[in-house]
């Protein structure tokens, strides 16, 4: 063959063969770039936040960065690091609705189940105009209020109400709205979703989101179970008093614990960055399920932004076809605040966890973690929240 017969037949091959390598390097550069950024804006989120201690996680494409900020308790002159040990708190409830995804997938349950099927023997599910489903309890639209009552103060933290306790106070409960009309961010909603999911199951829940994520994911320090070597490396804040113990009471709700390492891989599963050795999450596990725009009310879906679509315990805010869509979960309480963030355009999110300082800066971490991921990802910031909204937060009691 000719110099030139060769040139034609294999130069279209070596061009398309250079593009792809220049592109791969274009979006690992940028990738690079991005990931640099990451680490002044989160000294910058630490510093503005107060907080004694936090842990950062941006994942995008098949990038990742970590820094830890800060001390692990005041005065230990220690910086977290990856295996830190963290309450989760309320991203305990995205772990709950990946495992009742899964469920609707394999038809052990259905989202439009009503919770009464699932019911203890003798318990009556309260009712206002049709029952209480599912998918009303993923969506916070249950009707139910947001906790069961106040944990007694001998108690640690997220022990609080047991299986026992809420089946017996939901008997006498009064539905606040018919179900599916109206949301009402709920944790004790969340904590009979993991019990229904037991029931169907036929297995103790912890066992179940083991089989179902923890393990085929290999997280293997998210539990709600920690040993003594974990609850040695537990962060702590100024003022988080009580024991680090078992929270399998709130196993739906806030129970998990979990270190930034582990949440690094789960942060790959909810992009789908894990290469062929990591599942990706099914898309109807993020999906929308709900407009906020059709019901007559919601409180207590906004602490990052306003929302404009309502899923499996997740939030999203902005329109999908939006570049700067983000769908996230926050989380807070035992001296922690925690959030996810995803944005998919262009395949980044990010998990932080921090704990509370000696003074409270009335930072909102979330919308600053918004900006961050937002920054990292070269995308526009969300536009500013509305009067009512910041109304809203203001009145909001704390999260968890």
């Amino acid at each position: 063959m000719s110099n030139t017969g060769f040139l034609q037949t294999f130069l279209p091959f070596l061009f398309m063969f250079w593009w792809a390598a220049a592109l791969a390097q274009a979006q690992t550069q940028m990738s690079v770039a991005g990931l640099q950024a990451a680490d002044a804006l989160g000294r910058d989120l630490f510093v503005q936040s107060g907080s004694t201690g936090m842990v950062l996680v941006v994942v995008q494409g098949n990038q990742v960065f970590f820094r830890g900020y800060g001390e692990t308790a005041p005065n230990s002159h220690q910086a977290p690091t990856q295996d830190s040990f963290l309450r989760l708190c309320s991203l305990t409830k995205i772990f709950t609705t990946d495992v009742l995804a899964k469920l609707v997938a394999d038809k052990t349950v259905q989202l439009d189940d009503p919770l009464q099927r699932f019911a203890p023997p003798g318990v009556h599910v309260p009712q206002r105009n049709r029952p209480i489903t599912l998918l009303d309890l993923a969506t916070h639209t249950s009707g139910l209020p947001r906790e069961l009552g106040s944990t007694p103060p001998q108690m640690a933290h997220f022990t609080f109400p047991g299986f026992r306790t809420r089946w017996r106070w939901l008997s006498n409960e009064h539905l606040r709205s018919t179900p599916g009309t109206a949301a009402l961010y709920s944790n004790v909603a969340f904590d009979f979703l993991s019990d229904a999911l037991q029931s169907a199951a036929h297995k103790q829940y912890a066992a179940l989101l083991a089989q179902c994520t923890l393990n085929p994911l290999h997280m293997q320090q998210t539990t709600f179970f920690p040993n003594a070597g974990q609850c040695s490396r537990l962060l702590a804040g100024s003022h988080d008093e009580r024991a680090c113990s078992v929270t399998e009471a709130t196993a739906g709700s806030s129970g998990l614990y979990s270190t930034a390492a582990d949440m690094t891989i789960w942060l790959k599963y909810l992009l789908g960055s894990g290469g062929p050795l990591l599942p990706a999450q099914s898309e109807a596990a993020q999906a929308i399920y709900l407009a906020p725009s059709k019901l007559v009310r919601q409180r207590g879906l906004d602490h990052a932004g306003e929302p404009t679509g309502i899923g499996l315990g997740w939030i999203h805010i902005l329109p999908v076809e939006s570049p700067s869509h983000i769908v996230e979960k926050t989380g807070g309480g035992a001296g922690f605040e925690t959030y996810i963030a995803i944005n998919h355009f262009r395949r980044t999110a990010i998990f932080f966890a921090a704990t509370d300082g000696p003074v409270d800066t009335h930072l909102n971490l979330f919308n600053a973690a918004n900006k961050l991921l937002l920054a990292v990802a070269g995308l526009p910031p969300l536009p500013p929240p509305s009067p009512k909204l910041v109304r809203r937060r203001r009145r909001r009691p704390p999260h968890s």
